[in-house]
């Protein structure tokens, strides 16, 4: 048992894993070894960011997507879908509210939406940044071509994620349609890091047909790509979808990876994701125990909340952008951590 703590702390030394202590710290049962690392990754989180959680401001601000991902309820193919769009006005708006709240990041996350084409979005960026200068913009919106990426970054847009969803190309092919490209969506991670974002990747925590290779994988594609941002959660079925049916990803498993990822890559902002709160109802403090240290609760209209389904049974999407402001931060300091109101950029 001893030797299992010592992998543990060659992990942290070295941020490096190989494929069999990855299985075992992903399937042993021992309390506490799972203790030790959540630990270890929450010791390793608050040397370098102290006991503060940076909060981002999530706007959902399109649920069209031209991509027919299997996992994925606003899927372009899911006619039960009930789809909106919202104005620069709104998304302004929403950014008023959110910087009277404290909040100092606002994210941009829809669907492959062509109506927002690269002016559309260097627009809403560029008036974004020229109302709250001391605000970052972060865009989550999928996959474009080099030169959209760059308009983007020039128009003020300070981060981008796009999460990978697999470094293994076989299984890529499983979780997405054919017209769909592998080697593209890592050729825009490159091309992101190398524009000079702050860039997100990350994946799904048992989606379907993952392996403990697949994983192995995954943390070795984040080695190698050294992100700012890690955003993994639990996969959660949603019910229109090809994976309607499929097992949905653990608590257990996600909380292990994120202190694995934490220690692979200690300055990492990594987010306790809405998904893995859906699946527990202390979901976000679990995974702030485990080395996360970024929240992102919803600033989008309430009306529309509900139509942003990539899985079901979603929390908050009821609650005004106060309420997940101040209830976030009830609950960080319920676990001794404090909500940091500033851009929270990566050290």
């Amino acid at each position: 048992m001893q030797r299992n703590y010592e992998i543990i702390d060659r992990i942290e030394q070295t941020g490096n894993i190989d494929r069999e202590t990855l299985e075992l710290l992903l399937t042993i049962e021992d309390g506490a070894l799972k203790e030790y690392l959540a630990a270890k990754a929450r010791e390793t989180a608050q040397r370098i960011y102290g006991n503060q959680v940076y909060i981002r401001g999530l706007i959902e601000f399109t649920n069209y997507c031209r991509n027919d991902c299997y996992y994925c309820g606003i899927r372009r193919s899911n006619g039960c879908a009930e789809r909106y769009r919202l104005s620069k006005e709104e998304i302004l708006s929403c950014c008023k509210n959110g910087y009277e709240l404290g909040f100092r990041t606002f994210v941009l996350q829809g669907g492959e939406d062509g109506f927002y084409t690269d002016g559309r979005i260097c627009e809403i960026v560029s008036e974004i940044k020229n109302r709250y200068p001391d605000c970052a913009v972060t865009l989550s919106i999928g996959e474009r071509e080099r030169e959209s990426y760059e308009a983007f970054f020039k128009a003020g847009a300070d981060r981008y994620l796009l999460r990978h969803e697999t470094a293994d190309e076989a299984h890529y092919k499983e979780l997405h349609p054919e017209e769909m490209s592998f080697q593209h969506r890592m050729r825009c991670l490159r091309e992101l890091k190398e524009i000079g974002y702050q860039t997100g990747c990350g994946f799904m925590v048992g989606s379907p047909y993952q392996t403990f290779d697949t994983l192995y994988e995954d943390l070795q594609f984040i080695r190698e790509l050294q992100p700012e941002m890690v955003g993994i959660g639990p996969f959660i079925p949603q019910k229109d979808t090809p994976f309607g049916k499929m097992q949905a990803g653990t608590i257990e498993r996600t909380l292990r990876l994120l202190s694995i990822i934490r220690l692979l890559h200690p300055s990492v902002l990594l987010p306790a994701t809405t998904a893995l709160g859906t699946i527990h109802p202390k979901g976000r403090e679990l995974g702030i125990l485990a080395g996360a240290n970024v929240v992102m609760p919803n600033l989008s209209p309430v009306a529309v909340r509900e139509k942003y389904k990539l899985y079901d049974n979603k929390i908050c999407t009821g609650d005004e952008a106060a309420e997940c402001r101040y209830c976030m931060e009830r609950r960080m300091e319920s676990i001794g951590y404090q909500v940091a109101v500033d851009r929270g950029d990566f050290i």
